[in-house]
């Protein structure tokens, strides 16, 4: 009898049919013998729904109080599929983050999980009921709730699996929501892209934070951490979907396994810099301080000092360059120059580890279509080309074409690297 963790995004839980069909889902996994639990996030678009509602009465609203709106969108999902369990003959009960034992750091909206308390998980299985968590947040030191963030619910389903041991009793965390699995690109833009069976926890975390959004980063983390196994599966279809998993043999042959593409990016270039140890760390401590990612850091000296270039997403930009600008008031020299209307297109595959030309095939490719790459990032199993927004989606079709993606896993590596 394995352990299944099923967790139904916002749009698989999203009106009373899809409540019913996912309660169908858990009914059809308890009747050929495995033990349930379910996490669940707040119906269709509730969570953007509060926040609007929040912006109604406050012009500022604090963060104690939007995690504490916030968190009846999934209370009430949470409720509503226990009752549509218990209306297919299961016993069911649901749980918010205090009953569950989500513990979590003191960081309002953004919370990082500590430990699950799996106690009352672990009774109410051996009980045969099926507990109905609900996704996204927990409890502080304090006893204060939080939430986990956007994608947040991921992170809960993959935290409890790993809590109850699913990989140690043949099971794993199944995420349920409006895609069939990892394609090799995003469908939408590249729509013969097929969909993997497979895919290793590296290589989905660099897509996830390469643009691809089928899966939460954080999530993926805690997945590859605690080895359980995640099986991204549509919540409307009975076929399987695509696994994440550890790497194995035939994963390592295939150089690239997908492509994807991060939108709407903005360059931060700072010049006259003063040459001093520590200038590094005041202007990123001053960004990180505001909790903002950037990716892609230059740095280079020139005549006038040492230049520091990165980007961010867009819509961060404005909160950046306060931090900088305080920042290079600090150091008592420096400019900014902004720039916007960047995309980046990456390849990704575990099989670049111990295959060289995979680079150069993808500067070909985008080469000989005239698209200038601004910027070229790299780690063991990523290459990314920053390049105008324009050329985005052009730029992720032509790499998934030189590297044969259209045939998903059939692929070879001669095909992939032109050596056939």
């Amino acid at each position: 009898m394995a352990t299944l963790v099923m967790k139904f995004g916002g749009t698989s839980v999203a009106d009373p049919e899809r409540i019913r069909r996912a309660a169908r889902r858990v009914a059809e996994s308890r009747a050929d013998g495995h033990r349930v639990a379910v996490v669940v996030s707040a119906m269709g678009n509730t969570t953007d729904q509060l926040i609007a509602l929040a912006a109604q009465v406050s012009r500022a609203p604090g963060r104690r109080e939007l995690d504490a709106l916030m968190s009846t969108g999934e209370a009430v999902s949470a409720a509503l599929t226990a009752m549509a369990l218990e209306d297919q003959g299961l016993p069911a009960r649901s749980l918010n983050a205090f009953q569950a034992g989500m513990r979590t750091d003191a960081g309002h909206g953004r919370a990082k999980l500590q430990a699950i308390d799996s106690k009352m998980l672990e009774r109410l299985l051996d009980e045969g009921v099926t507990p109905v968590i609900t996704g996204f947040q927990g409890f502080s030191p304090e006893g204060l709730l939080t939430t986990l963030g956007r994608g947040g619910s991921d992170t809960t389903a993959v935290a409890v699996a790993a809590a109850l041991r699913v990989q140690e009793r043949g099971g794993c965390c199944e995420i349920y929501t409006d895609v069939d699995g990892v394609h090799t690109a995003d469908p939408r833009l590249v729509p013969e892209a097929p969909k993997l069976g497979a895919i290793t926890y590296d290589e989905m975390l660099e897509l996830a934070a390469m643009g691809a959004g089928v899966m939460h980063a954080r999530a993926v983390v805690f997945g590859q951490r605690h080895n359980v196994p995640i099986h991204v599966r549509h919540s409307q279809r009975p076929e399987p979907g695509t696994m994440i998993q550890r790497e194995t043999s035939r994963m390592e042959s295939i150089a690239v396994i997908g492509c994807a593409l991060k939108s709407d990016l903005g360059r931060v270039q700072l010049q006259g810099l003063p040459r001093a140890a520590g200038v590094q760390a005041q202007v990123f401590s001053a960004i990180s301080a505001r909790g903002i990612l950037v990716d892609d850091i230059i740095q280079t000296e020139g005549p006038a000092g040492v230049e520091l270039a990165f980007t961010v997403e867009h819509g961060e930009l404005p909160e950046v360059k306060m931090a900088v600008t305080e920042a290079i008031e600090r150091l008592g020299s420096g400019r900014i120059d902004l720039e916007v209307g960047l995309a980046k297109v990456s390849a990704v595959g575990t099989g670049m580890r111990s295959h060289a030309g995979v680079a150069t095939r993808m500067f070909q490719a985008l080469g000989a279509a005239g698209i200038p790459i601004r910027n070229i990032t790299t780690s063991e199993i990523r290459i990314s080309c920053l390049v105008p927004q324009e050329h985005g989606e052009l730029s992720l079709r032509l790499v998934h074409e030189a590297f044969g993606l259209e045939r998903g896993e059939r692929v070879t590596l001669a095909e992939q690297l032109g050596t056939a």
